[in-house]
């Protein structure tokens, strides 16, 4: 019986050991991730968005001290597809745990909506304003990730880390601008591919805006008074971000 039980056990280890063996692959660039710092080239795409809050009902004086009720409804109405640039650098920390630094610039635009309710068209409907706010931002983003250990020629990880920005764009004509300077929070997943020259690596990531992100001093500057209603309808904003890259190694 023990003999009987002891076979089974080899036949099961020697089964499991022959499965296990036609699993396994030919490791391409096998030393790759033993480097201690390594570079790489980074494009993608990106969706920018961003959220209002709204004033609500307000009064506003004219020049010549005439008061009137204004109620503007601003909202970004639809996510623009934009592009992102970049350059990697990654420092090994251990087998599991890597700093990455990867500046890069992303182009893109969102599209803000103003319904003033108190105009109306000659069909009875609340008068709209649209603008195309471009954005072009430099981003210096620092990141932590963790990857599992490596199965063949793949290796799924998670990454989250802090995204200075500054932003490039802005024009005096715009009703509504946004700051230089601001900073993002971002959290991602993303897989390692092995390839035979070189190593790819897609990632999906979420970035968050920390602090308001509305330029307050813009609505002051404003030249043409039309504007005044629209541009003071929102209290702050809050930038978000969804952006999908893919790393060359």
């Amino acid at each position: 019986m023990k003999r009987t039980f002891l076979l089974l056990i080899i036949a099961s280890l020697s089964i499991g050991y022959s499965q296990a063996q036609s699993d396994r692959r030919v490791q391409n660039k096998p030393y790759i991730d033993l480097r201690q710092l390594h570079f790489g080239i980074l494009v993608g795409i990106n969706l920018q968005d961003i959220e209002f809050e709204n004033v609500g009902p307000q009064t506003l004086i004219d020049e010549d001290g005439t008061a009137h009720d204004e109620l503007v409804l601003t909202d970004a109405d639809r996510w623009n597809p934009g592009f992102t640039v970049g350059v990697l650098a990654e420092w090994r920390l251990s087998n599991n745990f890597s700093l990455r630094f990867t500046p890069q610039m992303q182009f893109g635009a969102k599209h803000l909506t103003f319904l003033n309710t108190k105009k109306t068209d000659e069909e009875g409907r609340s008068f709209t304003q649209t603008q195309d706010l471009k954005n072009t931002y430099v981003s210096l983003p620092i990141d932590l990730k963790f990857a599992a250990p490596r199965w063949n020629n793949h290796r799924p990880y998670i990454m989250a880390g802090i995204n200075p920005m500054v932003n490039l764009t802005g024009n005096e004509s715009d009703i509504i601008r946004l700051k230089r300077y601001s900073t993002m929070v971002e959290v991602g997943i993303g897989c390692d591919f092995y390839l035979p020259f070189f190593k790819l690596i897609p990632e999906l990531k979420f970035c968050f805006g920390l602090g308001d992100a509305l330029d307050q001093n813009h609505k002051s500057e404003l030249r043409d008074a039309n504007l005044r209603p629209y541009a003071e309808s929102v209290r702050n904003a809050q930038s978000k971000m969804i952006v999908l890259t893919f790393y060359f190694e």
